[in-house]
């Protein structure tokens, strides 16, 4: 507990400030031996969708939702480890991952996700066959977001 000490209340304003404004779920701060994490509870996934569909023309907004809680449910649904940004690619106009019907192995990268400026790879959890993919490069994904379905 002494090493919380360090970390005064206003930074830990301030970090609760920067999850409202950037719709972050968590921060952790790591300094030295010292760690502050700040997560926002009750989270839900309903004003996050709203915002990312005010963003999107009309037709994908309202199918996003729809084809979203349609997919999480899916035995083959590869869903995000954490919130970010998607994309298929390892860097621009370079070939994606991967596309539909490509045959994976457990293991292989299938995208990125950036998160706090790391791009962590998202590996694909068994083999099979993309049947689809859910997200587009560039795309804002939530935790538990389903991102392809691989049979």
């Amino acid at each position: 507990m002494g090493n919380f000490i360090q970390f005064d209340a206003n930074a830990i304003r301030e970090l609760a400030q920067i999850l409202r404004e950037t719709d972050l779920t968590e921060i952790e701060l790591v300094d030295g031996e010292s760690r502050l994490r700040v997560v926002r509870q009750g989270v839900m996934a309903a004003p996050v969708l709203t915002q990312v569909a005010a963003a999107a023309p009309a037709p994908v907004a309202t199918a996003v939702p729809v084809v979203a809680m349609l997919d999480a449910d899916h035995p083959g649904a590869v869903v995000s480890p954490m919130v970010g940004v998607a994309y298929l690619a390892p860097e621009p106009g370079a070939a994606q991952f991967i596309t539909v019907g490509a045959k994976v192995t457990q293991g292989q990268t299938v995208l990125l996700i950036e998160a706090m400026k790391t791009f962590n790879q998202i590996k694909a959890p068994r083999a099979g066959t993309v049947t689809r993919i859910l997200v587009e490069s560039g795309m804002p994904v939530e935790y538990g977001e389903p991102l392809l379905i691989i049979e």
